[in-house]
């Protein structure tokens, strides 16, 4: 309370209506699964880099690879979640998160060694190696190329701390110290402000400031570093091979970069050993080689730009993720409020599938604003979806079937792959999740929604198959004549009839988590009628606009829903122990799964 203690006019702000609640986003999604390339979570290894939000399929491209099939065990299997992000965008999709996870017997990154100091002295290596594990950078190419920019010999007392150059001088040995010929071009280096070369002896010196004086021709020298890897060509320019440089090619190319932008898409690092120390012309001489540049002469001025190519070696993607790894990839998601939907591409085609999708549900189970889509696995029966089904009891998921079969994108003229591939529906199913809220709002069932993308269902569901799977919480996705591919099931995967539809699921979901996040003011208020009003009237100014927009059943708003705060919810005993309790009720708009129409005859004469 203000203090009045001297006479005056005293000027207060107040307020004169109840707190807001605004509604949590519902479609953010996130998948966890094996990539080409990129961060990985590996169960038992601490991981500084939580999932990237991607906002196309270019930002996974970019980060996590393409296509190409993955290496598990020896056999070339489908990218299932790459083909997941690529349907999840084309159904309308916005915001996704994507978790890599990698087995722990994967092989350490590829890497190509520049030099070593001998068998056991690790510390004074030095080597291009691949940030991430996996194959993706097995036999990738890492050219450095030394780049010469003509200057005048004026710029070299302004140039900064770290630059390294190569200058002819006039005079003969006058270039570089040691015995240098004249028609030489000698390696300078600017380290605390002077210039410095190396001497004869090996130990640096200062460039006397007469042989700065009399240089006829000077180089600035950069190096440019170009990664080709597959279809992927990265390229870092600019770089420099001194120490001093701010882009220093050990710390641009550092091993975890500082920026998050590097640490996520960087593909490989320039790793050197704690123990190793070189001067800046011995760098450059072990990367791009000992080559003299060839003077210019004033009919043509040429400086030939020496390069070396490294191909990378090893690496592995090891054997398929197991329940730990994904595990691991789920708990890296717990971090993450904004997270809506949450799937695993790919996991029902594996072995043990039943304990991935069983760590899937126990994840979104533990986080309560959360639903997981899962895969039917390929190939199955009608018959064998009831036993599938039989195996699960959740409110929190919801079981689809059966896979997509698309235009395969790796299919070509030159490609031996096959023109179509069928892929699991949960990368699709997500992104119509999104697209629906965005349209109607997560109160409207994601159902009797076209699949884009779709070039048939692996199978042709009919009338009477749903009619044994939808009463059971199998979500048919079916091809309706002259409707197209469309998802023609809404149901969780629950026996509980209180949460058989998923937009009631979700619906839920959204409005504790808002309803959540809208009332953390509350929390250490003083405990009486004043904040019990407060509190009714944020939450009923919420639900009252909630049903304006049609997502509450009634015809007014006592219909729709009530809020209780008072004496009436709380008693002595909650109130001595600091507890503020809320009642809250909604009339939540079920979907009309069944829409029947009963026709009869009437005379023409009858009364209405």
């Amino acid at each position: 309370m203000p203090e009045y203690l001297a006479p005056g006019v005293y000027v207060e702000e107040t307020s004169f209506r109840s707190k807001s609640i605004e509604g949590v986003g519902t479609s953010t999604t996130a998948f966890v699964g094996p990539a080409l390339r990129g961060p990985a979570i590996v169960s038992g290894v601490d991981h500084p880099l939580p999932p990237e939000l991607l906002t196309s399929f270019a930002d996974f491209e970019r980060i996590y690879g393409g296509f190409d099939d993955l290496d598990v065990g020896g056999t070339a299997t489908p990218n299932y979640l790459a083909h997941a992000v690529q349907a999840y965008f084309n159904n309308g999709g916005a915001r996704l998160y994507v978790a890599r996870v990698a087995s722990s017997d994967a092989a350490p990154a590829a890497s190509a060694a520049l030099f070593s100091t001998g068998a056991g002295d690790t510390l004074r290596d030095a080597k291009f190696v691949a940030r991430f594990p996996g194959a993706a950078f097995t036999n990738a190419t890492v050219v450095v190329q030394q780049v010469a920019t003509p200057t005048s010999g004026k710029v070299l007392p302004k140039a900064p701390n770290g630059s390294i150059a190569r200058a002819r001088v006039a005079g003969a040995g006058g270039g570089g110290g040691g015995g240098a010929a004249a028609d030489t071009f000698a390696l300078w280096f600017k380290s605390a402000g002077k210039w410095q070369r190396r001497a004869a002896g090996g130990a640096a010196e200062d460039v006397p400031a007469d042989a700065i004086a009399a240089v006829t021709e000077v180089y600035l020298i950069t190096l440019t570093v170009d990664v080709v890897a597959g279809t992927q060509h990265t390229t870092f320019e600019g770089l420099s091979a001194s120490e001093d440089a701010p882009r220093f090619i050990g710390s641009v190319l550092a091993v975890n970069p500082d920026r998050r932008a590097d640490a996520v898409s960087n593909p490989v690092a320039f790793k050197i050993g704690t123990g190793l120390s070189r001067g800046p012309d011995e760098w450059l001489g072990t990367l791009v080689g000992t080559t003299q540049p060839t003077p210019s002469t004033t009919a043509a001025r040429t400086y030939v730009e020496p390069r070396v190519s490294y191909t990378l070696t090893g690496g592995g993607d090891g054997s398929a993720p197991a329940k730990a790894d994904y595990e691991a990839g789920f708990d890296l998601l717990r971090a993450l409020d904004d997270i809506s939907i949450v799937a695993a591409p790919g996991y029902s085609a594996r072995g043990d599938s039943d304990s991935i999708q069983d760590a899937l549900i126990a994840h979104v189970e533990n986080k309560h604003y959360r639903i997981a889509v899962l895969d039917s696995p390929a190939g199955k029966t009608p018959s064998e979806m009831r036993d599938v089904r039989g195996k699960i009891d959740t409110t929190r998921a919801a079981l689809y079937y059966p896979w997509i079969t698309i235009t395969n994108p790796l299919a070509g003229p030159n490609s031996l792959a096959p023109l179509e591939l069928d892929v699991p529906p949960s990368g699709a199913v997500c992104g119509i999740y999104a697209r629906n809220d965005i349209s109607r709002g997560v109160w409207k069932a994601p159902a009797n929604e076209v699949v884009r993308g779709a070039l048939r269902f692996e199978r042709m569901i009919n009338f009477g198959e749903q009619e044994l799977l939808n009463p059971l919480g199998v979500n048919c996705l079916r091809f309706l004549t002259g409707r197209g591919y469309r998802v023609w099931g809404a149901r969780t995967a629950s026996s509980d009839p209180e949460w058989k539809y998923v937009n009631i699921r979700r619906y839920f979901n959204y409005l504790e988590a808002s309803i959540d996040r809208g009332t953390q003011w509350a929390v250490f208020e003083p405990n009486g009628e004043m904040l019990w009003a407060n509190v009714r009237n944020t939450i009923t100014d919420f639900l009252l606009s909630e049903w304006t927009t049609g997502a509450l059943l009634g015809a007014k708003p006592e219909q729709a829903f009530f809020v209780r705060c008072d004496r009436s919810t709380m008693t002595q005993n909650d109130l001595d122990n600091g507890r503020l309790i809320c009642l809250v009720g909604v009339a939540a708009v079920k979907p009309a799964e069944f829409v029947i129409f009963r026709i009869g005859q009437k005379t023409a004469d009858a009364a209405d």
